[in-house]
């Protein structure tokens, strides 16, 4: 029996954005956007759409069904990914925060805090390998949550062993990696980067991923400040709304943060890195929060008011101390 083809594309979407990977999307910064909040599109759809709305790259976050690295033919599919890139005029950062990619029964697992890391490493390894052949701008990933039976200070001992095997990796494909400070995480901020990155010996291509909303969620700066403590070694930025103490990733408007100076601060320090929307709770509906993301983020950078946000409701908190989807592993990705 031939199996059903899917429909075909519709064709009333607007042109798909020509320009370069460097093309700037609002007030001289590149806005991208990533795939862990189109986790319902195939893939090739996804970079089609993100590409479309008019976003000048993409934030690849490996995953079971987006390239995956453990399927077979990696190869040949990375080449069709970065031709498809190529063509699109997409640029492009790796993510790896897949949720099961490496364990059905655990999300996150293993990290690299875990009694067997190796998993853990190979996923990196793998990612960096990926970013080198996509022509990535940055590599990200994180410590991930301390497992209760680990004491601290071997689950920072593992953490510096595990980064440093990753920096190798890095050094020899030439690719730059972007550490994520995550709430809840062993490194959960940027003094903890700052702290990690001492103990590693402060190599060139450990950078910094900085996510916006997570500066307001518990960093003690105002977040425009936050941008600028770490301008030096910030390589990839994610942006979405938050609120104090809660570790949630909102759309623009529905939590706290004034956007125009914090975009106004990410040019004043001269970054040209992607600003990658993240908001890996919305594939339900990922073209049209794609959409209004895009116009919020343009308005916001050139100052005009800014469009869907007078008026959103703001849905209830949920705390990042509560023991359910909400806690703070589960609030990441």
């Amino acid at each position: 029996m031939t199996a059903a083809r899917p429909p075909a594309p519709r064709t009333d979407r607007p042109p798909h954005h020509s320009g370069p990977a460097t093309g700037e999307t609002g007030g001289g910064l590149r806005f991208g956007y990533g795939t862990n909040g189109f986790a319902n599109h195939r893939l090739d759809e996804a970079l089609a759409v993100i590409a479309d709305l008019g976003y000048a790259g993409v934030a690849l976050t490996l995953d079971h069904d987006h390239l995956d690295p453990f399927a077979p033919g990696l190869a040949r599919r990375v080449d069709a990914v970065a031709g498809r890139l190529s063509a699109l005029g997409l640029g492009v950062v790796i993510e790896t925060g897949a949720r099961y990619l490496l364990d059905p029964w655990h999300k996150h697992a293993p990290t690299l805090l875990h009694d067997d890391p190796a998993r853990r490493i190979e996923f990196l390894r793998r990612a960096v390998a990926v970013g080198a052949d996509l022509g990535a701008e940055a590599v990200s990933f994180w410590a991930g949550v301390r497992p209760a039976a680990v004491p601290p200070a071997v689950a920072r001992d593992r953490l510096v062993a595990g980064c440093a095997t990753v920096v190798e990796a890095a050094d020899a494909a030439g690719v730059m990696l972007g550490f994520e400070p995550e709430p809840g995480m062993l490194v959960e901020d940027i003094e903890d980067w700052r702290r990690l990155s001492a103990a590693l010996g402060g190599p060139d291509r450990f950078g910094i991923t900085l996510d916006i909303g997570h500066c307001r969620c518990l960093e003690p700066l105002p977040v425009p400040d936050c941008v600028r403590a770490v301008a030096a070694r910030l390589v990839n930025v994610q942006i979405d709304d938050m609120r104090r103490g809660v570790h949630e990733h909102l759309e623009f408007g529905a939590g706290e943060i004034d956007f125009p100076p914090v975009l106004a601060a990410l040019r004043e320090v001269g970054y040209a890195g992607l600003v990658a929307v993240e908001l890996p709770r919305h594939s339900h509906a990922a073209p049209a929060v794609a959409a209004r993301s895009l116009d919020f983020l343009r308005a916001a950078a050139t100052g005009l008011p800014a469009p869907h946000a007078a008026g959103r409701p703001v849905p209830a908190p949920r705390l990042c101390s509560s023991p359910t989807d909400a806690s703070p592993e589960a609030a990441h990705m």
